[in-house]
């Protein structure tokens, strides 16, 4: 028999509490959403996914067909500083109920924190954001090269030409370094790997060089693309510098904020709407889906909750068709 002390059932009761007043919560908004569209089962999206040529684990391809599985009405590609994947993902949108929306996610720098800004409804053959984005790989490239010298020189053979090699097509990120580690059984998973050698001040980090918020809004913008700030509850930032990154961003014309994301917290996504209506910022909303790479997250379903209307996705198209 085992013995539950009155603390720890206590403590079991309230999380149980807390759990479903959420999911009432939850599900009293998706029937109302449901009600105002006559009753009629809501199309949903996910704006915010990474493929193979990122460092997500699923092709194009295969993201559209899941993407059908899960019953979304649309994607978002956006992978870390490219748009070759966008061809794939398209050619297999064309006999799928799933529409794809071509995207990317570019990392800029703002007061030393890294800070992402995806484009949304992207000219993926405009010749000045793809300028943009090989000089923005060349500079990964650069840098993987760095980090692969830290590595041999710490005793993990690494080398770029065999990174190249195991991750063809791929804009290589310090999640395939973890990858490598783990299956080579150097580290026992990707959190360990980040902790021991990949994170900023661990052995084999290397910073690269990023743009301003600014420069990745404007070339969205060339683009014919909607930019949205990334789920900025991610950063960790105060008060005073959130107020600052979105005076800056704002400024800047960002169009859109990411209030809808896996790991969010109802508290969170409250704080994120109530800051984009007080910058008359539009609602973005996604999984940040990367397949085995975050094996909690799912496809349009994040952590089991998330739930991005297509209206969020109509307002933001509205809106790319101003550029």
């Amino acid at each position: 028999m085992i013995y539950i002390n009155n603390k720890t059932m206590h403590l079991y009761v309230l999380w149980v509490i807390i759990h479903l007043k959420y999911q009432i919560h939850f599900n009293l908004r998706c029937a109302k959403k449901q009600r105002k569209n006559g009753g009629l089962r809501m199309k949903k999206v996910d704006l915010h996914v990474h493929s193979t040529y990122s460092d997500g684990t699923n092709t194009p391809k295969e993201l559209i067909k899941l993407a059908e599985n899960e019953g979304l009405s649309a994607i978002a590609l956006t992978d870390h500083d490219t748009l070759d994947g966008i061809p794939d993902a398209l050619d297999a949108a064309k006999n799928s109920s799933v529409e794809l929306i071509p995207g990317v996610e570019l990392s800029t720098n703002f007061n030393n924190t890294e800070v992402h800004i995806v484009g949304l409804f992207l000219d993926h053959n405009n010749k000045q954001i793809n300028d943009y984005l090989i000089y923005q790989r060349q500079s990964r490239i650069d840098r993987n090269i760095q980090m692969c010298q830290k590595f041999c020189d710490i005793g993990i053979n690494i080398t770029y030409d065999k990174m190249c090699e195991l991750y063809p097509d791929a804009v290589i990120t310090r999640a395939h370094f973890a990858d490598y580690l783990v299956k080579n059984k150097y580290t026992g998973d990707r959190n360990e790997a980040f902790d021991r050698y990949l994170s900023p001040g661990k052995p084999c980090f290397v910073n690269r060089h990023k743009v301003d918020p600014e420069e990745a809004i404007a070339v969205i913008h060339k683009a014919h693309g909607a930019a949205i700030l990334a789920h900025p509850v991610l950063y960790h930032l105060g008060k005073d510098q959130m107020n600052a990154l979105l005076e800056h961003v704002c400024s800047a014309g960002i169009d859109g904020i990411e209030a809808i994301y896996s790991t969010y917290k109802p508290a969170d996504e409250r704080y994120i709407r109530k800051i984009a209506t007080e910058h008359k910022l539009l609602i973005s909303g996604g999984s940040d889906y990367h397949g085995a790479n975050k094996p909690n997250i799912k496809l349009g379903r994040g952590l089991g909750h998330l739930f991005v209307p297509y209206e969020v996705l109509e307002k933001l198209s509205e809106k790319a068709s101003e550029y």
